[in-house]
């Protein structure tokens, strides 16, 4: 079995935290056994090494989330990377084509789909494994896993299923399914002992490949990244998994939950108070996040939280935090810290002058012995203030060393890079006419594949 772990969103609902680079599951507010932080992609990934998973397992994302990737489980999981966003239907046609073009895996071979932030234990993956024999035996081209509801809860779908189990199997035949009742309905249909559809389905390969198939969807893996585009946007639910009358569900009745808004996220942090700031102790259930170095001060809030960020600042209830992604759904506007492969970024001013010139200043963090891409640029300058630490760099072929209070100029134009010798800090102004991240053409990313011509 092979388990493809779908990583999307669009950062809104942990808004400032969370931004089109960063989305929830990225975010290191959890923490480990040890008691360090811990974000809950990393989580799940730990999880799936645990159970035995982890060298069957990949993930599905799309470019913007790559570098944070990378930064979080290093070169451990091998990535199936959209070329631009879809929905969850498109991503796993793509992943699907890959297993079968590039991997070349038989068409019998059972393929999990799971998010890759679900909050539980081990014993939720320990079930997952049984979804493999449940399509065998079942003979099923469907076999999804439904959480048993503890409350009737209206955030989540509901799969109705058959009350008898198919014969020798845990696994029950699916009659219908219910998207985000309300309260009431919610209770019925828990009596009528409904689960929660908490997004994990199982297939045979070449049950999707025959469906992309009768479709005219490409299932050569190069051929689909270039008509990916023209891929409906729809979900792997509503265009797959609604439709299918061959489908069972196996039930979980374990802990399992949705850390998708503040309100559910606070209740599984273990501290009230991440980053710089005091909250008074007749503060109850308050929770302060911040990642500025500005202090935060809260005296006598209860119920609510408070997170500041360089993307902005959120005060709220807790009951009514899951309003933040319709508060936010019509404002854009460019991620203010990233993390990237070789390290992080935050960026501490924004300008754009009515001359059509914009000035942008990043304070940037490299780690020792990361570098970033040899790189240029065409619509703007550099200047780079090295602030502590020691590094190679390369201007147009040539290697330097930098040391604090260096500062490096880069025209239009220029091709450069830097590799850290030691953790190495400094501040980026950027210039220019359009200062976009499209505007970098990258020579090479590993830093033995750039061209030198001399020490200097």
């Amino acid at each position: 079995m092979k388990l493809v772990l779908l990583s999307g969103g669009s950062g809104k609902r942990l808004w400032p935290l969370s931004n089109d680079s960063r989305s929830k599951q990225f975010l290191k507010v959890l923490e480990d056994e040890k008691g360090k932080d811990e974000s809950m992609v990393q989580r799940v990934w730990r999880q799936l090494q645990n159970t035995g998973l982890g060298e069957d397992a990949y993930l599905a994302t799309n470019r913007s989330q790559v570098e944070m990737i990378v930064s979080q489980l290093g070169g451990e999981a091998p990535l199936i990377i959209e070329p631009e966003r879809r929905d969850t239907f498109p991503a796993i046609a793509l992943a699907a084509a890959y297993m079968y073009d590039v991997e070349s895996l038989p068409l019998s071979t059972v393929i999990t789909v799971l998010p890759v932030d679900p909050y539980v234990d081990e014993a939720f993956f320990q079930k997952i494994k049984q979804l493999e024999d449940v399509l065998y035996e079942t003979e099923a081209n469907l076999a999804l896993m439904g959480v048993v509801p503890t409350v009737p809860s209206e955030k989540y779908g509901y799969i109705v299923p058959s009350e008898e189990r198919r014969e020798g199997t845990e696994a029950l035949d699916v009659q219908y399914f219910f998207e985000k009742p309300n309260r009431e309905q919610a209770a019925v249909l828990i009596d009528q002992k409904a689960l929660w559809n908490c997004g994990v389905f199982a297939f045979r390969l070449g049950y999707l490949i025959e469906v992309m198939m009768d479709k005219g969807i490409p299932i050569q893996y190069e051929e689909m990244l270039k008509n990916y585009h023209k891929l409906a946007k729809i979900s792997f639910d509503y265009e797959i998994v609604e439709k299918e009358a061959s489908c069972v569900v196996v039930p979980y009745d374990g802990f399992w939950k949705d850390l998708g808004t503040w309100n559910t996220l606070t209740e599984e942090m273990g501290r009230s108070q991440i980053g710089t700031g005091i909250v008074t102790t007749d503060c109850d259930n308050t929770h302060l996040i911040n990642e500025l170095d500005i202090p935060v001060t809260v005296i006598g809030i209860h119920d609510a939280v408070i997170a500041v960020s360089p993307d902005g600042i959120l005060v709220t209830n807790k009951s009514e935090s899951p309003r933040i992604k319709e508060v936010m759904n019509k404002i854009e506007h460019r991620p203010m810290y990233e993390e990237r492969r070789w390290g992080r970024y935050r960026v501490i001013d924004y300008v754009k002058y009515a001359e059509d010139n914009e000035v942008l200043t990043k304070r940037i963090l490299v780690h020792a012995g990361k570098n970033i891409s040899y790189q240029l640029h065409y619509k703007r300058s550099e200047v780079w203030t090295i602030v502590s630490g020691v590094a190679d760099i390369v201007i147009n072929d040539k290697l330097y060393q930098v040391k604090p209070g260096d500062v490096v100029r880069i025209p239009e134009g220029t091709k450069h890079s830097i590799r850290a010798i030691t953790d190495v800090e400094f501040i980026e102004v950027q210039s220019g006419s359009d200062l976009v991240e499209e505007d970098i053409v990258r020579i090479c990313m590993a830093w033995k594949d750039i061209p030198l011509h001399q020490f200097i």
